[in-house]
């Protein structure tokens, strides 16, 4: 018998409501899997057959933290062979368990015949996305004309998902752009047997319509559906559950408008909003009681999102006490916001044991993550960037430590090659390929080839030149590093640097490759950021050659952890907003709290200011003990530092709930506002 007495009065209505249309209005840190997985259980110990049993989910994971819940709740009802989501045609022994895209793949295994297809269709990855929509640009672009294949396609995934609302974010051009591409892409794809994500669910769509057979043998397998996250679906994703449920009408979703933070990407809190409009007799249970955050935090939560007018009303709290009053700092610029953040966490480690792994810096844009990466380094503090780019896979840090390492040594085959001919030096790609063919027929280094005479005489004259200038580029660069021509001084390596990349125009080639201005400036920033670091403390008393040696061991190695941490744990968690959604840390950092990044200025554009502060209320309540949020007074734009204003959303923050900290002793109150806070904190856990 299942025992349903750890569940709270309304957890346990929902997981007893098992017949009509049910809305589970699941606040952040409510216990929703619990309830789902619980309620799949229900049905099953009251007789309805597990294969007829439907939950979606949007991630792989998710879905298989549900099946292992249920698996541990009614694991004698749930053996038999296969996996949950095996064979749609037969009815399983398990609950298939699966997400939008698995379940439709599904579906198409056994019915795309019907549209044309084979039943082998490929399923193209984004990377084959790209490489398709790229050959199309390649083939109606001006030449010289650069067009960025990734943008194009996310606005073409927007308009086939979203209809007009989400393909009215981002630049016109790329939309009109899209439009454009858009019948030759489905076009390639169906040339190939291949479908991509969105036609997934498209085409299974297209198969209900034109062959109501299908359909009907879908309803009559999953005649209790369960969706997860129900606020984030865009409208083919409605389309689908609504054609699977308004037959027999037993539908449960589970959702939270106010974590609604996707519309760019097509979602549609109506779906939620509206849910009496599709299935009137509809049963709403709201779960509030939170789990993971103190009272103060979910108090700021509910201020904070009470602002917006389309809602469903509901009010978290928790048994977890008050707990300490969040702090509100003000600082000069980003850099001094980052170092601030770090100085905060390294004390509550060595003050209190506070691990990395229990903090979480979190951010609106990518954007601001180079300067906090640039402090926890600096600080040798390990962390994991999530929802970004890797400060190692940006392209101007992998060109600049191509060059440092060409220069330490030429014979590296891989770095000289990508930087032989970046920015374009006249050494085309099929120059490079001849080079690497002739280093390899005379088993030497490509730098060795494009010093040989009699390979160079192969080569035109024009790209002679370019070989010899570029040959003496390298020799004369590395040759400062050996010799008395780089001076001396704290900055000897970054001044080495600067002049190198000064030389080469790299930085004006960043400017003019980036269509956005700012994005072009923060690689520069970034640049400037790594170079700044060459000359480290550690080794400022070795050799020019020797130091950046040690450098790039360094670099290697914080590559190597970066990698490792990912898994590990053992790290500060970097962690954009969008991303930290079904996230939860014991003590959080949002940083950037200004107008222009949250709310967004695109926000206002769009009409999209109740989407920026849902998006504040899922940061916020992300946090379970503490609760710090920055804000600056003036940011680095295009290369200087703008005035910034306060982000309109703090003044929805109760006065009560808010520690200030003195703009112009902001040094001086950190350790007693870090100790006052963990103090708290060790109280209340004694």
């Amino acid at each position: 018998m299942l025992n349903l007495s750890s569940l709270n009065p309304q957890q346990r209505q929902a997981v007893e409501t098992l017949q009509g249309p049910l809305l589970i209005l699941a606040g952040a840190g409510t216990g929703k899997t619990l309830v789902i997985t619980f309620r799949i259980a229900n049905l099953i110990e009251r007789g309805v057959a597990a294969g007829h049993i439907l939950g979606v989910t949007f991630t792989n994971k998710a879905a298989r933290e549900m099946r292992e819940r249920l698996r541990r709740l009614v694991p004698k009802k749930l053996r038999g062979t296969g996996r949950a989501d095996s064979e749609p045609s037969a009815l399983s022994s398990q609950p298939s368990l699966c997400t939008f895209h698995s379940l439709c793949a599904r579906i198409l295994r056994q019915h795309i015949e019907k549209l044309g297809y084979k039943r082998n269709f490929v399923i193209y990855d984004e990377s084959d996305q790209i490489g398709a929509v790229r050959k199309i640009l390649a083939r109606i672009s001006s030449k010289g004309e650069k067009m960025d294949a990734g943008a194009v396609l996310a606005m073409l995934s927007r308009s086939r998902n979203g209809g007009q609302r989400a393909a009215s974010f981002g630049d016109p051009a790329v939309r009109a752009l899209a439009e454009h591409v858009r019948p030759q892409y489905e076009s390639a794809l169906r040339a190939c047997n291949a479908v991509d994500f969105d036609d997934l669910i498209l085409l299974t769509l297209r198969l209900f319509a034109e062959h109501p057979g299908a359909l009907g043998a879908c309803r009559a397998q999953y005649r209790y559906l369960m969706v997860d996250e129900y606020q984030d679906t865009n409208a083919p994703q409605f389309k689908l559950v609504y054609a699977l449920a308004c037959e027999h009408r037993n539908l449960c979703v589970v959702g939270d408008d106010d974590q609604s933070i996707y519309g760019w990407r097509g979602a549609e809190v109506s779906n939620l909003l509206d849910m009496e409009k599709h299935f009137p007799e509809v049963k709403v249970v709201k779960l509030e009681q939170n789990y993971r955050s103190t009272n103060t935090i979910l108090s700021a939560a509910n201020a904070v999102i009470k602002h917006n007018v389309r809602r469903r009303a509901k009010g978290l709290w928790s048994e977890k006490g008050s707990g300490p009053r969040i702090a509100l700092w003000t600082l000069e610029h980003e850099e001094e916001e980052a170092r601030t953040a770090v100085e905060r966490i390294e004390y509550a480690r060595h003050a209190y044991r506070v691990p990395w792994r229990d903090q979480a810096i979190l951010f609106r844009t990518n954007a601001q993550s180079p300067p906090l990466e640039t402090a926890l380094r600096q600080a040798g503090v390990r962390y994991r960037l999530i929802g970004g780019r890797s400060f190692f896979d940006r392209r101007e840090v992998r060109d600049l430590l191509a060059y440092l390492r060409t220069f330490v040594n030429p014979r590296d085959d891989s770095s000289l090659l990508r930087i032989a001919n970046v920015p374009a030096r006249g050494l085309s790609d099929a120059t490079l390929q001849r080079l690497l063919a002739a280093s390899q027929e005379r088993k030497c280094p490509v730098f060795a080839a494009m010093k040989n005479a009699a390979v160079a005489a192969t080569f035109r004259a024009d790209t002679r030149k370019s070989l010899e200038a570029f040959v003496g580029f390298i020799e004369r660069t590395r040759g400062l590093l050996q010799t008395e021509g780089l001076s001396g001084g704290p900055r000897a390596l970054a001044a080495w640097a600067e002049r190198f990349l000064d030389e080469t125009g790299y930085v004006e080639e960043l400017r003019k490759s980036d269509k956005d201005p700012e994005t072009a400036e923060n690689r520069i920033r970034i640049l400037k950021e790594l170079v700044a670091t060459l000359d480290g403390a550690e080794a400022a008393t070795l050799p020019p050659l020797e130091r950046l040696e040690k450098f790039l061991e360094d670099v290697t190695l914080d590559a190597e952890r970066e990698e490792d941490d990912q898994g590990a744990g053992q790290a500060v968690t970097l962690i954009t907003m969008h991303s930290c959604k079904g996230l939860e840390f014991p003590h959080v950092n949002i940083v950037g709290m200004e107008d222009g990044l949250l709310p967004h200025t695109r926000s206002k554009e769009e009409g999209t200011l109740d989407e920026e502060r849902r998006l504040f209320y899922v940061a916020i309540t992300r946090a379970m003990q503490t609760l710090t949020i920055s804000r600056c007074q003036a940011r680095k734009k295009f290369g200087k530092l703008t005035p910034c204003h306060p982000s309109p959303f703090l003044m929805d923050l109760p006065p009560e709930l808010v520690e200030q900290a003195d703009e112009k002793a902001n040094k001086l109150v950190s350790v007693e506002s870090a100790k006052s806070k963990f103090d708290a904190v060790r109280a209340a856990a004694d």
